[in-house]
C-alpha cells in the first residue's frame, strides 16, 4: 500500500523523511541502507567498502563502455548504423565522438562483437549498481546517469531509424501538404532527404497527433537542425523522468537513488530509446508528471470533516436522501464527504488528467493506465474531468490540423516481431506463430489483466502495483514489441515496494537484448528455432515488407 499525504500536510513529512533516509548512519558511523529497496539487511549484505568499490567500478565500465559503443557506431557503418549509407555519412548525423574511434580498422564481425561485449558490460554493471544502490554516493551516481544520457545523445540513431519517420511524416505535412494519417510515404516526392533516411513508406502515420505536430513545428530548421533538437528535446525529458521518480520516490518513502538508478541506468532505454532518438520519453515524461501530482493530492479515506449539521435534522426523508447521494458521491469519488478540510487543491487530479490526455495524444499505449489510474486514485471524479479536458481539447486540436482522422494503430497492430513472445509461444506450439486466434487470446488475456489491475487498485488504493503488472503484460502480450518500450514499465518497477516486478524488468531486458542483437538469428538457429521459415513467419515478412516499401 502507497504512503497517503495528510490533507493539512501534502507531502511534506514524507518528502521529509525521504531525504534524512539515505543520511541515516550506524551507531559504527557507517553508512546504513536506505531503505529495502533490494530487501537487504546490514547482517547479509557485502561491507559498506565492498559494495562501494563495487558500484564505484561498475559506473566506470557503464560510462567506458557506452563511449566506445557510441564512437564506433559514429565511426563505422554497420549494425548500429542503419541511417549510413556508403559514401553518405556526414558529420552532423554521425555526432562528435567518431574520431574516438575511427582510426581503429573494424569489419562488420568485429563491430558486432564490440556491441555486444559492450552491452553486456552495461548490463552486468547496472545489476550491480541496482544491488549496491543503498552503498551508492549519490553525487556520483547521479552524475553518472546525465554523463550517460549526454553520450547517447551525442550518438547517431543506433540500430533503428525512427527519428526519421517522425521527422518524415511532420515534413509530408508541412513541405507537401499531405495528410500523414491518410497518405503513405511512398507517395511524396522521394528526392525529399528525410524519405532515404526513413523506412516505414507504406504505412499511414501510427504516430500521436501531439509528437506530429511537434515534428511539424520543427520543419523550417532543416534536417541536421530538426534532428538535433528533437534529440535534445528527447535527453531533457528523459532526465527529467528520472527527476520525477526520484521526487514520486520521496513521496512514497521509497528508495529515491535506487528508483532513479533503475530507470536512469537501464542500458535497454540508454541504447535502444535514447541512443535511437525514440518518442517514449515524451510520453513518459508526461505520464510520470501525472502521477507526481496524484501522489501530491493523496487524501486518507477517514480524514472526513465532521458534519455540523445536527442529527435531528436528517430525520426527513429528504435529508437522508441527500446524506445517501453523498455516501454514493464519495464511493464513486474515492474521497469523503464532506471534503476534508484543507485538502489538497484540485488542480493537481485536473492536471494529471490532462497530462494523461497528452501522454496518450503522443503514444496510444498510455491508454491501458487510465482505469487503474482513475480506480487507485483519491478523488476519481476530478482526475477524470481532468482526463476529459485535456482529451477534448487536444482532440479539437488534432482535427484542426488533420482533420477527423487517427493514427494508423490497425495496421501497425497486425505487424509480429519473429522473436516476440507471442510469435515463440506459438512456433513452440507447433502453430507456425502467432496465429490470428494467438493473437485474440493475448488480446484477451491483456484486458482481463488490465480489468483485474483497475479492481485491485480500486480495492487497495494503490496504482503503483497494478499498473506495474498491468505494463508487464502488455509488453509479454504485444506482437510487435520493440526492446525501447521496456521504459513503459520502469517508473512503475521503480516505484513498486517489492523486488518482483524489478526482477521481472531485468529478466525481460536480457531478452530483449538477446532477441535484439545482432548475432540474433544465429542463436534461435541453433536453438532449432526458425520461426521466419513457417507458412505463418513468411507471410509476417510479406505483410512487414509492404509496410516498409510501400
Amino acid at each position: 500500500m502507497t504512503a497517503e499525504i495528510t490533507a493539512g500536510e501534502p507531502g511534506a513529512a514524507l518528502a521529509e523523511a525521504a531525504i534524512a533516509r539515505p543520511l541515516a548512519r550506524t551507531a559504527g558511523g557507517g553508512p546504513r541502507p536506505t531503505a529495502d529497496w533490494l530487501a537487504w539487511e546490514r547482517s547479509d549484505t557485502i561491507k559498506a567498502g565492498a559494495a562501494s568499490a563495487i558500484s564505484s567500478v561498475a559506473i566506470a565500465a557503464m560510462l567506458l563502455s557506452a563511449i566506445v559503443i557510441v564512437s564506433i557506431a559514429a565511426s563505422h557503418q554497420g549494425f548500429l548504423t542503419p541511417t549510413a549509407r556508403p559514401g553518405y555519412y556526414p558529420a552532423w548525423l554521425a555526432g562528435p565522438l567518431a574520431p574516438l574511434t575511427s582510426w581503429l580498422p573494424l569489419g562488420n564481425s568485429a563491430l558486432d562483437a564490440i556491441f555486444i561485449g559492450g552491452f553486456s558490460i552495461m548490463y552486468v554493471s547496472y545489476v550491480a549498481v541496482l544491488i549496491c544502490a543503498p552503498r551508492v554516493r549519490p553525487v556520483y551516481a547521479l552524475s553518472a546517469v546525465v554523463a550517460l544520457q549526454v553520450i547517447f545523445f551525442l550518438s547517431p540513431p543506433l540500430p533503428l531509424t525512427d527519428i526519421f519517420n517522425y521527422l518524415n511524416y511532420g515534413r509530408m505535412d508541412i513541405v507537401y501538404h499531405l495528410n500523414p494519417y491518410t497518405t503513405i510515404p511512398a507517395l511524396e516526392p522521394h528526392t525529399d532527404p528525410t524519405f532515404a533516411l526513413s523506412n516505414w513508406h507504406g504505412l499511414e502515420s501510427p504516430y500521436g497527433p501531439l509528437l506530429t505536430l511537434f515534428t511539424m513545428a520543427v520543419v523550417p530548421l532543416g534536417i541536421a537542425g530538426s534532428f538535433w533538437v528533437l534529440k535534445a528535446v528527447l535527453l531533457l525529458t528523459s532526465l527529467a523522468s528520472v527527476w520525477l521518480i526520484w521526487s514520486c520516490a520521496g513521496l512514497l518513502g521509497r528508495n529515491r537513488l535506487g528508483a532513479a538508478l533503475f530507470l536512469g541506468l537501464n542500458p535497454i532505454v540508454l541504447v535502444w530509446g535514447l541512443g535511437a532518438d525514440h518518442s517514449d520519453f515524451l510520453m513518459i515524461v508526461l505520464i510520470e508528471l501525472a502521477l507526481y501530482a496524484l501522489l501530491r493530492a493523496r487524501v486518507k479515506p477517514t480524514e472526513a470533516t465532521p458534519s455540523l449539521v445536527s442529527p435531528d435534522v436528517f430525520a426527513g426523508a429528504l435529508d437522508r436522501l441527500r446524506s445517501g447521494w453523498r455516501r454514493v458521491v464519495a464511493v464513486i469519488d474515492g474521497a469523503p464527504r464532506p471534503l476534508p478540510a484543507g485538502a489538497p487543491g484540485w488542480w493537481w487530479e485536473l492536471g494529471a488528467g490532462v497530462l494523461l490526455a497528452g501522454a496518450v495524444a503522443i503514444k496510444a499505449s498510455a491508454l491501458i493506465l487510465f482505469p487503474i489510474l482513475l480506480a487507485g486514485s483519491s478523488r476519481r471524479l476530478r482526475l477524470m474531468a481532468g482526463i476529459l479536458i485535456g482529451g477534448v481539447g487536444l482532440g479539437l486540436v488534432s482535427y484542426a490540423a488533420f482533420g477527423a482522422t487517427l493514427p494508423d494503430l490497425a495496421q501497425q497492430a497486425k505487424l509480429v516481431i519473429p522473436t516476440g513472445i507471442p510469435n515463440l509461444v506459438g512456433y513452440l506450439l507447433g502453430l507456425g506463430g502467432e496465429t490470428d486466434t494467438l493473437r485474440t487470446i493475448c488480446t484477451v488475456v491483456l484486458v482481463l489483466t488490465v480489468l483485474a489491475c483497475t479492481a485491485w487498485a480500486w480495492r487497495t488504493r494503490d496504482w503503483v502495483m497494478p499498473c506495474a503488472v498491468a505494463s508487464l503484460v502488455l509488453l509479454i502480450t504485444l506482437s510487435w514489441v520493440l526492446p525501447w518500450y521496456l521504459v513503459w514499465l520502469l517508473p512503475f518497477g521503480a516505484l513498486a515496494s517489492g523486488r518482483r516486478i524489478r526482477i521481472a524488468a531485468i529478466v525481460l531486458g536480457i531478452y530483449m537484448f538477446i532477441s535484439w542483437m545482432p548475432s540474433a538469428t544465429t542463436v534461435y538457429r541453433d536453438l532449432g528455432i526458425h520461426p521466419n521459415t513457417t507458412v505463418v513467419g513468411r507471410s509476417d515478412a510479406r505483410y512487414l515488407h509492404l509496410l516498409l516499401n510501400g
